[in-house]
């Protein structure tokens, strides 16, 4: 078949409901975030943000009000060796707890020989690294249970040698093997398209057109000859530009503004959500209507 069963079903609701905006929740927002409800479609929380017991009732209390998207940094889906069962038990338990309609993790790896090596690593893009990733995703399902995953694409600060193929390829074949949707980072896409001197469109010319199904925007800034994604800027006109051919592409159910340094005043970052959201609303794709298909996995609504 052309795409995995549950990607094809994530394309029939995309198109069955308008698609929301949010930001990726940071603590020294909350009072603000709480005031301006109306205003935020979805909430991204990192998950291992939640880990601690004292934050349960935080936890339930943003899940009250606010539709989550649980996001992983530390799963490592990568691993040759396996994943933490540890770590992923407690994972398991916030993405339980928040309710959320999908979660999300990284195709990368942060763990190796059992030490964290604090940062996301890319991956040779064979076929020896896409069986350990569908391996560990399988196990992290059976772990977590029936609620959707969606994978993101990373900044990779090199390209390994001896790959079997190239990045979008991979992430084909991968969601043919599991039926996860993807969380494309377009800011990501930004920054190895600039690193490494490829063309961003032709990189969305091989992505499965029903795979995509979340968004991460966010901005960058240069260190000499490398652009790097320090999520301490505004969003880029540039990935502005790139984002709203992303969703004239594909089904797209949320995009997520994600800032983690130099946080600006509240306003500033509404003001990228809500143009985020008029994005989703003028770029809606009507190609990507394939027909819901029963005993997927992969069937999240908003």
């Amino acid at each position: 078949m052309a795409i995995a069963a549950g990607a094809a079903a994530v394309a029939a609701a995309a198109v069955e409901g308008a698609a929301r905006a949010g930001y990726s929740y940071r603590r020294a927002y909350a009072a603000q975030t709480y005031a301006n409800r109306a205003h935020i479609d979805v909430l991204e929380i990192v998950a291992d943000h939640f880990f601690a017991a004292s934050s349960e009732g935080e936890l339930d209390l943003l899940a009250e009000h606010f539709t989550l998207l649980p996001h992983g940094i530390d799963l490592s889906l990568g691993s040759a060796e396996g994943l933490n069962e540890p770590y992923l038990a407690r994972f398991a338990q916030i993405v339980r707890r928040s309710r959320a309609p999908w979660w999300s993790e990284h195709v990368a790896f942060t763990r190796a020989g059992g030490i964290s090596i604090g940062h996301l690593a890319p991956l040779p893009f064979t076929r020896e690294a896409l069986d350990v990733l569908v391996r560990n995703i399988e196990r992290a399902r059976s772990v977590i249970g029936d609620i959707p995953c969606v994978l993101e694409n990373i900044a990779a600060p090199m390209i390994l040698s001896g790959a079997e193929m190239d990045e979008p390829h991979f992430l084909c074949a991968l969601v043919e093997r599991t039926g996860c949707g993807l969380l494309l980072d377009v800011e990501n896409l930004h920054a190895n398209a600039l690193n490494f001197g490829f063309d961003p469109e032709r990189y969305l010319d091989a992505l499965p057109q029903s795979a995509v199904v979340q968004l991460h925007v966010a901005g960058g800034e240069w260190n000499g000859a490398t652009y790097v994604d320090s999520h301490a800027r505004a969003v880029h006109e540039a990935v502005w530009e790139l984002t709203e051919r992303v969703c004239a592409r594909f089904p797209v159910r949320a995009i997520v503004v994600e800032r983690d340094e130099a946080l600006p005043p509240f306003e500033s970052l509404l003001g990228e959500i809500e143009r985020a959201r008029a994005i989703t609303r003028v770029s809606r794709t009507p190609a990507a209507t394939p027909a819901r298909k029963s005993g997927s996995r992969f069937c999240p609504t908003l």
